[in-house]
């Protein structure tokens, strides 16, 4: 009988407090949002002209990144113009071109609407100095024009990761003939609305 009554009280217990604490719990879910940082990394892959011809080069690159972030709470179209001077043609491709680098980041908090949409459309530069200088210049094939010389493939899926930064969903735009590669990493931030 003892067992009985204090089975009947947990169960009003359960029953009265219940649906506020599922009410509370719900109301925490909602007000969690998220927040995005693009960071860019470039590289350049084994065989690219650069390491044939050019190691220990100085050389400078510049690209086009249009970037579509919109929520209801935050809205942003617009293209970003990342450029990096003074860089130095590594031995081989273990080491970037441009280490990682913070390219645009979101202030506001917004509810979950997916990833942002980034597209690198442009990618320039130069290498060496003199008749050893090359230059770059990839860009985004476009329906009825020939294919550019130097062909720039956006939007490669590469394997989401972690590092010290938190979660993050990687991208890659990448040049036919000079081999170069744009990686963009977006990382969701938790965050409260």
């Amino acid at each position: 009988m003892r067992f009985g009554r204090q089975a009947f009280w947990c169960f009003l217990a359960v029953v009265v407090a219940g649906p506020a604490l599922l009410g509370e719990a719900a109301g925490e879910a909602q007000q969690l949002g998220v927040r995005h940082r693009i960071d860019a990394v470039v590289s350049a892959e084994p065989d690219a002209p650069i390491f044939q011809h050019l190691r220990g080069a100085k050389g400078e690159l510049f690209f086009t990144v249009r970037l579509s972030a919109n929520a209801k709470e935050s809205r942003f179209f617009g293209m970003l113009h990342p450029s990096f001077s003074d860089i130095v043609v590594p031995d081989g491709a273990a080491k970037p071109l441009v280490r990682q680098t913070k390219l645009w980041e979101e202030e506001l908090c917004h509810q979950r609407r997916g990833l942002p949409k980034v597209t690198v459309t442009q990618l320039a530069g130069r290498f060496g100095e003199g008749d050893g200088q090359i230059e770059i210049s990839g860009i985004n094939r476009h329906i009825g024009l020939l294919v550019p010389p130097d062909e720039l493939t956006p939007g490669i899926k590469l394997d989401s990761g972690s590092d010290n930064l938190g979660l993050f969903y990687g991208f890659r735009a990448q040049t036919r003939v000079s081999r170069l590669n744009v990686d963009l990493k977006i990382y969701p931030i938790d965050c409260f609305l």
